[in-house]
């Protein structure tokens, strides 16, 4: 068998870069270019691997070695839980990167145990090209699912002395408040035992529906065991499209959760 070094060596050093570049955006890392192509370069040395016979141990402690030299040429170091962090997430994105590429290999293999067909060249073409398919997928997942996480809140609403639990989401599309004491108003969906003296009906208008929505005012409303005064509750009669979620935050919150 045939082994192309030079090959091995810039596939090695792509892949590092990418990995490293990853992290970089995932943990918003203000760090130029140039860092992460030394960090790459460095990374790099586990070519040399090849060259010696080592057992299962010292390659690992190796690799760890240079992963931590890798992260350290690419963030510097801040302190212990920073570094923590960058190589934490350089470990999660090669596992999730390797596991990617060994999918499309297992998905297309033939016969001959290559990529599509037993083509040395073509094989590393596949690489360089759908590596960072994947990786981008895998930060626009990332991204989407850190930011709709953010907007999750755990909400205790008191009233009448009976304390109820619910999961909020903050909704930058809701700016429903009453007109007659400019309060803003907390969407829920929960059976409430209420009397209809307790009722504030109070006048909506949304982009294709204009109505009346029946508001309460509770005794207290904590979002993340923050406390929050002057605001409604809104009892909606439609199911909320996010799954688990009981309970639709005002937009004036988002700048104090």
């Amino acid at each position: 068998m045939k082994l192309y070094l030079d090959l091995i060596f810039i596939i090695n050093i792509w892949f590092d870069f990418l990995i490293l570049l990853t992290v970089a955006i995932l943990l918003k890392r203000n760090i130029k270019i140039k860092r992460i192509i030394l960090g790459s370069l460095f990374g790099g040395l586990t070519f040399f691997i090849l060259f010696f016979k080592l057992n299962t141990l010292e390659l690992m402690i190796y690799k760890v070695i240079i992963s931590i030299f890798m992260c350290l040429i690419t963030f510097s170091f801040k302190n212990i839980k920073y570094s923590f962090s960058n190589l934490s997430y350089f470990y999660l994105v090669s596992i999730i990167l390797g596991g990617g590429m060994y999918l499309l290999n297992d998905s297309f293999v033939t016969s001959n145990g290559l990529v599509f067909k037993n083509n040395f060249n073509f094989n590393y073409l596949f690489l360089f090209i759908f590596s960072p398919i994947i990786i981008f997928i895998y930060i626009k997942q990332s991204l989407k699912l850190k930011n709709n996480y953010s907007n999750y809140h755990k909400v205790d609403i008191l009233y009448k002395n009976k304390l109820y639990h619910l999961n909020g989401y903050l909704d930058t599309g809701n700016n429903l408040f009453d007109p007659y004491k400019k309060r803003n108003i907390i969407l829920v969906k929960l059976n409430l035992n209420y009397s209809l003296e307790d009722v504030i009906y109070t006048p909506y208008e949304s982009l294709n529906n204009v109505g009346v929505i029946k508001c309460l005012c509770v005794d207290k409303i904590f979002v993340d065991q923050k406390e929050f005064k002057n605001y409604l509750i809104g009892l909606s009669n439609d199911k909320f499209r996010l799954e688990g979620i009981n309970c639709i935050l005002h937009n004036s919150m988002k700048g104090e959760l």
